[in-house]
């Protein structure tokens, strides 16, 4: 069995994908790996590029944007790893950070994912790691160029972002960008709920590993890059602004409003 197996779902996003995958292939060394594509029906070149620049690479492509979970469900099928590392497509390696997150995951089997620090291009940190949210915090979320709801106590509680972010922390759950998983929990929890499109998937996925006993941490020991799409910011009235708050209100039905890490 090798050891990671390495998910990366993608959708019209050529410009970021030949970066992350040049910066895997530079910063990677002693483990092994595999790298699944799954492409939503892009229509930039993805697949041309991907077919003469990386034919190595495990590709399926789907015939329309099935959305992020079930992309990522459809990705991790395919895996044969012993861990799984979800990784979004606007990503880019600058250290041998999958090794750290790997060596990490050997040393502490009580953990079941793992997340690393992120940042933005600027370098500046990123909260990645968050208390679960109630509906006022994510309302927050939406009108964080307010400044008043920016500096709000709702909205700092839900980002952690009085912590410094320098130490390894057992935390409610990890964004999707980066999750790190144990094949054990997989073979238990299943895969992400692709009833969700677009939107809370990483949330519900990081509830059930508590739920079955495993722990979620933030592991700030490496660092990565994320260039963050943060899509549903380019228009209140958008279909993906609308599947994502569909994806939160069903997310909040699943767990009759109770997000924790206990049931």
């Amino acid at each position: 069995m090798i050891d990671v197996s390495i998910v990366i779902i993608t959708w019209n996003a050529k410009k970021y994908l030949g970066r992350l995958l040049e910066s895997i292939k530079k910063y990677s060394s002693g483990f092994t790996y595999e790298i699944i594509i799954v492409d939503n029906n892009s229509t930039d070149g993805t697949i041309e590029y991907l077919k003469e620049n990386h034919s190595d690479i495990k590709l399926i492509r789907n015939e329309k944007n099935l959305g992020v979970a079930k992309a990522r469900k459809i990705g991790m099928q395919e895996t044969t790893g012993k861990y799984n590392l979800i990784l979004d497509v606007d990503m880019e390696l600058i250290e041998n950070s999958i090794k750290k997150l790997l060596d990490f995951m050997n040393a502490n089997l009580d953990v079941g994912l793992v997340g690393s620090k992120l940042v933005y291009s600027n370098k500046e940190l990123q909260y990645s790691c968050k208390n679960f949210p109630s509906i006022l915090s994510l309302l927050a979320r939406r009108l964080d160029s307010i400044e008043f709801v920016k500096n709000s106590k709702t909205l700092k509680n839900h980002l952690m972002s009085d912590w410094d972010h320098n130490e390894i922390k057992e935390v409610d759950y990890l964004i999707g960008a980066c999750q790190f998983i144990r094949r054990d929990v997989i073979e238990k929890i299943g895969y992400y709920d692709d009833t969700i499109f677009y939107g809370p998937e990483d949330i519900d996925y990081c509830i059930r590993v508590w739920r079955a006993n495993w722990k979620v941490v933030y592991f700030p020991f490496t660092t990565i890059i994320h260039f963050e799409q943060r899509i549903t910011k380019t228009s209140f009235f958008s279909k993906i602004t609308l599947k994502h708050f569909l994806g939160i209100l069903y997310l909040f039905k699943k767990y009759n409003c109770k997000l924790s890490r206990s049931a």
